[in-house]
């Protein structure tokens, strides 16, 4: 029976004070008998937890009483066990390195689209202004050999620090189109779309990526599983591990 509640949420949003939110958050989740990893940086927060589904639910519910954490958005799936070893809170330059100092998504995101509206521009092979849509892959080349959308655009970067040249590479390639750029949770793919944008692309992100499609629409379109960063290791359409 699959009793473990697992989520995974990111928010960029000012932090100023993450080492001493660092030992707050840490001491708090302890108590709650949480597993997993919160990453903190000034840009924001990106966490993975698991546990019993009151406490996961009433941890998220502390952090949003907080201004600064209020829109905190999760995904939720299901396993039987606990998929992390222990408890981690680290503190980061970034929250999702890119090493482009330049991109700030705390101060403005990046436009996304809908995952029912994508589902519509992919079944009809244009958006609503009649362009070609790219689905671009973020992600890490071994992560995408799990699984993508269907003829999604993958660049093999090994590490995301390698975007930002991957992209001014194949800048000219995305003209005229209107691109969707996707990853796991929605965190990397958020950078990436900024990124883009300031590139001259016509460029936005998949709101909640991958898993937030999985919740939403089911396995449409998709080609695999979905690589995550746990022992489940991969979650199919439906959210659950894939078994060995």
């Amino acid at each position: 029976m699959a009793s473990v509640l697992n989520i995974s949420a990111y928010l960029f949003s000012r932090i100023d004070d993450p080492t001493a939110l660092r030992a707050v958050l840490l001491e708090r989740a302890t108590a709650a008998g949480l597993r997993g990893t919160i990453i903190l940086a000034e840009e924001g927060i990106n966490m993975f937890l698991a546990g019993d589904a009151d406490a996961v639910r009433g941890f998220v519910d502390t952090l949003r009483a907080e201004p600064r954490f209020a829109g905190l958005s999760t995904k939720e799936s299901w396993s039987a066990d606990q998929p992390f070893r222990k408890m981690l809170v680290k503190v980061k330059r970034e929250i999702i390195r890119m090493d482009h100092p330049t991109i700030r998504p705390e101060g403005a995101r990046a436009p996304a689209v809908a995952p029912a509206t994508l589902r519509r521009w992919l079944d009809q092979g244009h958006d609503d202004d009649g362009r070609a849509v790219v689905m671009l892959d973020t992600r890490n080349a071994f992560e995408v050999d799990h699984g993508t959308f269907a003829g999604a655009v993958d660049w093999r970067i090994e590490k995301f620090t390698q975007f930002p040249d991957a992209a001014a590479a194949h800048r000219d390639e995305l003209a005229g189109k209107t691109v969707v750029s996707f990853c796991t949770g929605g965190i990397r793919c958020e950078k990436a779309a900024i990124h883009l944008r300031d590139l001259g692309v016509e460029a936005l992100q998949l709101d909640g990526g991958i898993l937030g499609w999985f919740e939403h629409v089911g396995g449409d379109h998709y080609d695999g599983d979905c690589f995550v960063f746990d022992e489940r290791r991969l979650l199919d359409a439906g959210l659950s591990p894939r078994p060995a």
